[in-house]
């Protein structure tokens, strides 16, 4: 497992977030973590073309998310890995951000492949952990996805706050998953960076 992380070129500031809602989720049991998970997927699957990201903190974690998400036929799934070529990384990147461009092209064309339009049509998602997160100090861009999902919550600030930066788009969502004694970790989160994270509502994918 590579646990190396890469600073951001410059320090996020606030102004950036200024849009974004960060919400919690609170799981009662860690052995129900990935079946909350899977729920809140399926509430997801219902927003048609809805970009996302899931944040795992190990390769282990990132491995049973993909396992998990890969039955659920309404998402187009997509991971990113430290051993990973980097033309795959790169292709994998760039297939992520043109998805809301080839929608608004494709809403032109008269006739289309039910195939097409059922793939069009997907939720599409990202898996990635933090080892793997957009370089921007290297020349990537942002993600920019709409719902940020912390699977496994970060441990700092720092990481929370490029999480942020590298992943969601300035009017996002953040939903984090926690466990137990991780809601002591969210509030010091919380505190030292400003930001004001709620219950995660039950119709939350009204709000996109």
């Amino acid at each position: 497992m590579d646990s190396t992380e890469t600073p951001l070129s410059t320090s996020p500031s606030h102004s950036n977030f200024s849009q974004q809602r960060h919400f919690y989720l609170a799981v009662d049991r860690l052995q129900f973590k990935m079946e909350t998970l899977v729920d809140l997927l399926g509430m997801a699957g219902r927003q048609p073309l809805l970009r996302m990201v899931v944040c795992c903190s190990t390769r282990d974690e990132l491995d049973a998310v993909c396992s998990a998400v890969s039955r659920l036929s309404y998402i187009s799934m997509a991971t990113l890995y430290s051993d990973q070529a980097e033309a795959e990384r790169a292709r994998i990147l760039e297939k992520f951000r043109q998805t809301a461009i080839n929608w608004n092209n494709c809403t032109a064309d008269g006739e289309e492949k039910k195939d097409d339009k059922e793939e069009r049509n997907k939720s599409h998602m990202i898996i990635v952990t933090d080892a793997c997160l957009p370089l921007l100090g290297m020349g990537e861009s942002p993600i920019s996805s709409r719902v940020l999902i912390n699977y496994e919550l970060p441990t700092k600030k720092e990481t929370y706050l490029r999480r942020m930066a590298t992943c969601l788009a300035t009017d996002g969502i953040v939903i984090n998953m926690v466990v137990g004694g991780e809601v002591a970790t969210l509030k010091s989160i919380e505190e030292s960076s400003g930001l004001v994270i709620a219950e995660m509502p039950i119709h939350i994918f009204e709000m996109m």
